[in-house]
């Protein structure tokens, strides 16, 4: 496919990093901020760095030589810098380097209160030659190398490692003129990045991506939302994979500029995301669902001394399904008089295993007003994420919706798994042939066709413009004693609607065991995992307080400690419902009835 250039001397590069010493040696953009950080200094203050783009083509250039001084080209390297612009320095230096680079967030270096699992886990898989990090961080590193008590296992790992401290590599500037003849980073075909999945509907898995599927993906995602170089994008996503990664390489290939700032900081101070917009006159941000009935909440909007002004902002790009049309309705009417337009409204829809993007609701030259957010139909209280194309549009993102089980499609209106296929799709999972053909080269039955890359996702299509609403996870449908499917999303929204002041939002995990619905809610800061709460609740590893017999009907049996009313005696039970502590968990374990009786309420 021919795509949108913005200057016809310039064509699309194979590579991301190929465009970045093009744009650098144009007079416009060589003083241009490329990435901005925003540091938040105090509740009311923040200050900035800014890297243009003639200085990171000079930082990126000077990092991969001196890497290649003690490394190899195609050696595996583990990326362990905190967010900033420094970490966006070092991912590009090691695409130029024509490095597998495996960036993850660096656990604190006393490795205590067993916070290094993830840690283990990518040096085991990926089996890295050397680690990047600051020298703060690698002293660290080795003050826990000396101790008696350290664990056995990490230490061999870390003991392997040649440690570079990034200051080392960032000493000496050299020539930063790139011929893209002469180019020898990581080719398109070549594996030039482990992404890690998120963890949030199972163990993280390391997916491979090739230098040429990134840079077709974020190609793709420049033309869905219009991205060009007056574009200026708001960010405080994790830098180091999925959607805040994409978004540091859609930065380069548009020619935009993106303000950055760490989770941490937003986590702690919603309003600095507003306070960025509004500073920079942003046209983009992307955010996970939860992020708008959060700053709803906690946004501190009269609280501020600084005005919010949203008028700039023409994309607001919502990822993480499910997303609810009840949060960004209510989201539209608190920021609409600080000039936020239901029009940039965009959901979205992607995956790890596709590099990170697949589509949009959101149409930037669709003249009938139906990819507006007026306009957008709903599925169960859902927004559509996606919007499959017609076979006349110009695309080469195929989405196709099938049964999970005989993998024949679907017709619109039916559930079903959502399948891509696509150039940008990933190659595979590390260390994992029989899940990377299950996942990555999925068929469909009786019919000669392309691979697909299944989804795990449950999605239905609706309507004449053929919207796709992502309505769950297929592991973790639950099914009713009435045959019904429900999503656990539904129970956990139902759930924290019951008694919004005690449970955090956005940090609750249903899920049925034997004819049971447990809820697990968090009262932490820590998102929660709801594979990982099942496990601890099937482990044993929460004190049943209570348990409630209900009969079909949910109607209420008896409690176990025998203050409940008996109904009759002689009605059946069908199911059961525990209250259960874990620490500073709240477990609630419910029949599986239907959803809106008053025991559902009473959460």
């Amino acid at each position: 496919m021919n795509y949108e250039n913005y200057d016809p001397i310039f064509p699309d590069q194979p590579v991301v990093d190929l465009y970045l010493p093009i744009w650098a040696s144009l007079p416009a953009f060589r003083s241009k901020p490329a990435f901005i950080w925003s540091e938040d200094c105090t509740t009311n203050s923040s200050k900035t760095l800014t890297l243009t783009y003639a200085q990171l083509n000079d930082s990126v250039q000077s990092i991969s030589f001196q890497l290649l001084n003690s490394l190899q080209r195609r050696d595996t390297v583990i990326v362990l810098c905190t967010p900033g612009l420094e970490l966006v320095e070092v991912i590009f230096g090691c695409q130029r380097a024509g490095f597998l680079s495996v960036p993850i967030f660096p656990p604190d270096p006393s490795f205590a209160k067993q916070n290094y699992h993830h840690l283990v886990r990518a040096l085991s898989q990926t089996k890295p030659k050397a680690a990047i990090a600051h020298h703060d961080y690698i002293t660290k590193v080795q003050q826990y190398l000396s101790l008696p008590s350290k664990d056995k296992r990490l230490a061999e790992m870390l003991q392997k490692l040649k440690w570079i401290p990034i200051e080392d590599v960032k000493r000496e500037s050299v020539d930063s003129s790139v011929d893209s003849m002469l180019y020898n980073g990581c080719k398109p075909d070549e594996i030039y990045l482990i992404q890690y999945t998120s963890g949030a509907t199972g163990i993280p898995k390391p997916v491979l991506l090739t230098a040429g599927s990134a840079a077709h993906n974020v190609r793709i995602a420049r033309k869905a939302y219009d991205l060009h170089p007056k574009s200026v994008t708001v960010s405080w996503l994790p830098q180091h994979h999925d959607c805040g990664l994409m978004f540091l390489l859609l930065t380069i290939v548009s020619g935009a500029t993106c303000v950055l700032t760490s989770p941490t900081a937003f986590v702690n101070r919603p309003r600095l995301w507003l306070e960025l917009m509004t500073e920079f006159k942003a046209t983009c941000t992307p955010v996970p669902s939860f992020t708008l009935p959060l700053v709803v909440k906690r946004g501190g909007i009269e609280t501020g001394s600084s005005p919010i002004n949203l008028r700039s902002l023409r994309n607001l790009i919502i990822i993480n399904e499910p997303i609810y049309m009840a949060s960004v309705e209510e989201f539209l009417h608190v920021f609409k008089p600080f000039g936020l337009n239901s029009s940039s409204i965009s959901p979205s829809y992607g995956l790890a295993e596709n590099c990170t993007f697949v589509s949009t609701a959101w149409r930037s030259n669709d003249n009938s007003g139906n990819s507006c957010f007026l306009a957008f139909p709903s599925h169960d209280n859902l927004l559509p994420s996606a919007r499959l194309v017609s076979d006349e549009e110009e695309e080469d993102m195929d989405i196709i919706v099938v049964n999970e089980h005989t993998h024949e499609p679907v017709g619109d209106g039916i559930e079903g798994e959502i399948w891509v296929s696509s150039p940008s799709s990933g190659s595979g999972y590390l260390g994992h042939p029989f899940l990377t053909q299950d996942t990555f080269k999925g068929r469909l039955s009786n019919k000669v066709s392309r691979c697909y890359v299944r989804t795990g996702d449950r999605g239905i299509v609706k309507g004449e413009e053929r919207f796709l609403f992502v309505t769950g996870r297929c592991q973790e449908v639950i099914k009713l004693p009435n045959g019904q499917d429900i999503h656990p999303h539904y129970i956990e929204t139902a759930a924290y609607n019951s008694c919004p002041q005690f449970i955090r939002g956005g940090c609750l995990a249903a899920f049925d065991v034997s004819r049971m619905i447990v809820i697990v809610a968090e009262m932490q800061r820590s998102k929660i995992q709801r594979w990982l709460a099942k496990d601890n609740f099937v482990g044993g590893k929460t004190n049943v307080l209570t348990e409630i017999k209900f009969d079909i009907n949910a109607g209420f049996l008896q409690s176990s400690n025998g203050r409940g009313q008996r109904r009759g005696s002689d009605r059946r039970e069908e199911g059961r419902g525990l209250i259960a502590d874990e620490k500073e968990e709240v477990v609630n374990s419910l029949s599986s009835g239907p959803i809106g009786r008053p025991w559902l309420s009473r959460l």
